[in-house]
């Protein structure tokens, strides 16, 4: 009976930790680039000697031990964890190593001109131009509707995205309320 006992609840325990790991890789968008600002725990396996949590500075660079500071900015976490990994190898032979981001900095969108609270908002989870019309505290009544931008810049250049407010509220062009990238910039003339 113990024995049974023990069996479960080792299995829920093992369910639990499941979860948790779920829910953290939850928490970061999509596709997510590490950003200067974000605080990234980086950990090995099996080597209690390197485990650490860093702030990617501005310049993009993230530091760890044995391999010193590497470019972590524009690099998905899972792209992190195989430049580390590569770069220990002269140390530890196939290392395991483990990229979490613990808090996003560097997730930040802006949202300008005719509405209610202008700034710059740091964001946990994918945002769409609605979304990001509805944290600003929505438009103002002096607001064009028809001719909201998003400006992005990405490595393939700058972008102007254009957004009609009207045409969503409508259910038309749905298409066209696009998720948000880090440092896009919501114009509202």
């Amino acid at each position: 009976m113990r024995a049974l006992l023990l069996i479960g609840c080792l299995t829920l325990l093992s369910f639990t930790q499941h979860l948790y790991a779920d829910s953290e890789a939850a928490a970061e968008p999509a596709g997510y680039a590490i950003q200067p600002g974000d605080i990234l725990q980086i950990s090995v396996w099996k080597e209690e000697g390197l485990q650490s949590e860093t702030i990617v500075a501005p310049d993009g660079m993230a530091s760890f031990p044995l391999v010193g500071h590497l470019m972590a900015a524009g690099k998905t976490p899972a792209q992190f964890e195989q430049e580390i990994a590569t770069a220990l190898t002269k140390y530890i032979p196939e290392p395991e190593v483990n990229v979490a981001i613990r808090q996003l900095n560097g997730y930040k969108i802006y949202v300008i001109g005719k509405v209610n609270r202008v700034g710059e908002y740091v964001v946990n989870r994918d945002v769409d131009v609605m979304q990001a019309l509805a944290m600003a505290g929505g438009m103002n009544p002096y607001a064009d509707l028809k001719d909201i931008k998003v400006l992005r810049r990405g490595t393939s250049g700058e972008a102007v995205i254009p957004f009609n407010y009207n045409d969503i509220e409508n259910g038309r062009n749905l298409e066209s309320n696009i998720v948000l990238q880090a440092g896009d910039v919501v114009v509202v003339p």
